[in-house]
């Protein structure tokens, strides 16, 4: 069986076309009123080619080789420059970016499916441009003349790369703890701070992809008040732009590498920034606002990553269970395949279930970004609007969380082979653990969605958003439940400060499974397509990932229907105290 990964553009497309009649609903929308199924399929099969025929064998070196530290220098794997050489110039980095700034103007959705595609292919590759819309995005809406001027025209064609500077040794997730300092400096440029102080796990910090790296810093003014609203967003090249090329180097330097367990082709950086040279991103003070901009662009992608790693591994697997023979299925006379087992059919349709579904509903989602950006109706923009706020911290966690335990589910199918690298699952798993940790753990997703996006009116917007899906009666009995529960937890909280942070990850779950099941509704009354290729999935969906549901619901009703105890360490924290 072949390693390489092979995207499926054919079972991406039904789900755009058939499914969620994507074509349809992007002609309707200024932007892309030439939009069609034609122009659909080619970018999907155009996508599929390039990512299967020169990301994807790039994998194995990528993990074995890894990227290379030496005197302040990143050596990439052998293979990744030319192929990101090769990807920029062809104009993927551009497709969704606006074609006054060197982009295509495509929409996102497009966008997603290209990244879906290269996460499956080659996760540690894919971390290099994985920032590079959030970056573009942040700098066209919060820079000013002079930013946008230096900086735009390079980043929407994917020339220079980009990176998130955010988190420092001491902060970790808490932002408001920031130390990085910004200074003003006179001069008629509009380069007008030093920057200096360190930030760590910075992925793609320093590399030889690109001639230059586009930094996003978090830092605080002079006399910038404390916590997450004094911080500003600057932007700091690696090398000063000068006319139409690169200048001198910038003070932004890395100091070394992680040894992590996975992403080896990725390089994961420990950054240090002395008297950098940075213009100002936005006003002063608004930071973090400015930088939501990238971070719910990343928080989108990472979403996707967790089904394309779950594709990549359910493709090995499936391939690895249609030439394994051993033991003999239930009713049969001889030696079966492995994938006659109803263990490994379980294994291998239940993942299936969450890749296909996930993909209804992670594409229902770009689909309202779309529509949040140019409807001509003001309410359905707003509606648009409060789903994705809604859906993107459900699908980070949800999709992040089974890309590893599904992956890990997948090596199973392997036995003992893969559990040695021969076969690559095992890299598979490896590379798929950080994306529930970055860009916001999943413990951090549960809580904004519940206290920030869900609490605050009492679940009102919840309510609406799913209403706004149009459920089948079994769906929108679940809704009615998830609506229910919102409301209690928030009339509860009040006396029981600490509830919502203890039931916010079975929330979220419960969430997700109510989502996963209207998407596989979607799925089954969808035309065309292999109706054998689904309705295995959709079982196992219902027999396996639905009833996850009633149990999370059943765990949240424990916890409301009785006051939660210290744990044990914190009681005995307050009693020597």
């Amino acid at each position: 069986m072949s390693l390489d990964h092979r995207p499926d553009a054919g079972a991406l497309g039904h789900v755009l076309t058939e499914v969620l009649h994507a074509p349809a609903v992007l002609a309707a929308l200024p932007p892309h009123t030439a939009y069609d199924a034609d122009l659909q399929r080619q970018v999907l099969e155009g996508a599929a080619e390039f990512v299967g025929g020169v990301i994807a064998p790039l994998t194995r070196v990528g993990d074995e080789v890894g990227a290379r530290f030496e005197a302040g220098q990143v050596a990439m794997p052998p293979g990744f420059r030319a192929a990101y050489q090769s990807f920029w110039q062809a104009g993927w980095p551009a497709l969704a970016h606006a074609e006054e700034d060197g982009g295509q103007g495509l929409p996102v959705m497009l966008e997603m499916a290209l990244y879906e595609m290269l996460s499956a292919a080659n996760h540690g590759w894919t971390m290099a441009p994985g920032l590079l819309t959030g970056a573009y995005e942040t700098l066209k809406h919060h820079g000013d003349a002079t930013v946008r001027g230096l900086f735009l025209p390079r980043l929407a064609t994917g020339e220079w790369l980009a990176t998130m500077c955010l988190t420092e040794p001491h902060a970790g997730s808490d932002l408001g703890l920031v130390r990085t300092k910004a200074t003003p400096l006179p001069g008629p440029d509009g380069a007008t701070h030093r920057l200096d102080g360190g930030k760590i796990f910075i992925s793609g910090g320093e590399h030889d992809l690109t001639d230059n790296i586009i930094h996003l810093v978090l830092a605080r003014l002079p006399d910038a008040p404390p916590g997450p609203k004094g911080l500003s967003l600057f932007v700091v090249p690696k090398f000063l732009p000068a006319g139409d090329g690169i200048g001198a180097r910038n003070g932004a330097y890395c100091d070394r590498i992680e040894e992590k367990m996975g992403l080896h082709g990725s390089p994961t950086c420990v950054m240090s920034f002395e008297a950098a040279t940075g213009w100002l991103v936005g006003e002063p003070g608004k930071g973090l606002g400015a930088m939501f901009i990238m971070m719910n662009a990343a928080r989108l992608h990472v979403a996707l990553q967790g089904i394309g790693l779950l594709e990549a591994a359910h493709q090995r697997a499936t391939a690895y269970s249609l030439e394994r023979r051993q033991m003999r299925a239930p009713g049969a006379k001889d030696t079966s395949l492995i994938a006659d087992h109803p263990a490994v059919r379980r294994i291998l349709s239940t993942q299936r279930a969450w890749i296909d579904c996930g993909r209804v509903l992670a594409y229902h989602t770009a689909l309202a970004l779309e529509v949040a950006r140019s409807h001509p109706d003001a309410a359905r923009r707003e509606a648009a609007a409060s789903w994705c706020a809604l859906a993107t911290p459900i699908m980070k966690a949800a999709f992040t969380e089974q890309g590893f335990a599904g992956a890990s589910a997948c090596l199973q199918v392997f036995g003992g082979h893969g559990y040695v690298r021969e076969w690559g699952i095992e890299q598979i798993v490896r590379d798929a653990r950080v994306a529930m940790i970055y860009e916001g753990t999943n413990e951090i997703q549960a809580l904004d969605l519940l206290q920030r996006k869900v609490m605050p009116d009492g679940g009102a917007a919840l309510s609406a958003a799913l209403d706004g899906l149009g459920a089948e009666p079994a769906e929108r009995q679940r809704f009615a439940v998830l609506v229910d529960i919102a409301r209690r937890i928030t009339q509860a909280a009040p006396a029981r400060i600490d509830l919502p942070a203890w039931v916010a990850d079975d929330f979220l779950r419960a969430c997700a499974v109510a989502l996963l099941a209207w998407a596989g509704t979607r799925l089954a009354g969808a035309p065309g397509g292999d109706t054998a290729r689904w309705q295995e999935p959709l079982d196992a969906l219902g027999a396996w990932i639905v009833p996850e549901f009633d149990m999370r619901v059943r765990i949240i009703e424990d916890r409301l229907g009785q006051g939660m105890p210290q744990p044990a360490m914190a009681a005995e924290r307050t009693t020597a105290s």
